[in-house]
């Protein structure tokens, strides 16, 4: 295909890491517990900043959270979150860093009640993704009644930084929903 056929989201096209993740991972459908956990922290340090600015630190945030292994997380004791927040390459919020720490556990309890994360957050969509077929960027929702639920019941279950907005881009992330345009290349891959 060449590059002149090639159409992406808007958002896409003037970064070179943004233009690597569209086309590499976001709305791919993951169904590794350690990765589903890895966006839904990543989403929760995003409240308020942009996607961009988490990508770019993506690497580090990898680094300073043992890979986003959730049993090494929710061992973290004060010690560890003085040493996050002088960490300059992630987001050094401490709500943030200790709802990380949180959701660790909150994690963990999830994987001893239902076996893995994977089957217990795709229940929000019946296990299976969601192909919207949207035209236009205006047309995409900040939430729906799925990512209202999972929040609801992500918060139940002792998450925190999961309202229904940061539930809907990690869907969206992961691929539970399909949210590329159906003018994007990507659109009929996902």
């Amino acid at each position: 295909m060449s590059s002149k056929q090639i159409i992406r989201r808007p958002w896409s096209t003037s970064d070179i890491l943004y233009i690597k993740y569209h086309d590499e991972e976001w709305g791919v459908p993951v169904h590794d517990d350690r990765m589903l956990f890895e966006f839904l922290i990543l989403e929760g340090f995003q409240a308020g900043l942009s996607w961009r600015t988490i990508l770019y630190k993506r690497e580090n945030f990898r680094k300073a959270f043992d890979n986003f292994d959730a049993r090494k997380i929710a061992r973290y004791n004060k010690r560890k979150v003085e040493s996050l927040l002088r960490n300059e390459g992630i987001i050094r919020n401490r709500l943030k860093i200790e709802s990380a720490i949180g959701n660790a556990k909150a994690f963990l309890n999830i994987l001893d009640k239902h076996g893995s994360f994977d089957k217990y957050i795709w229940q929000f969509t019946d296990g299976k993704v969601v192909r919207n077929k949207w035209k236009e960027l205006k047309n995409l929702p900040a939430r729906t009644k799925q990512s209202d639920s999972m929040s609801k019941t992500l918060i139940q279950d002792g998450f925190k930084f999961v309202g229904s907005t940061i539930c809907y881009a990690h869907m969206q992330a992961t691929g539970m929903v399909n949210d590329h345009l159906v003018s994007c290349y990507r659109y009929d891959k996902v």
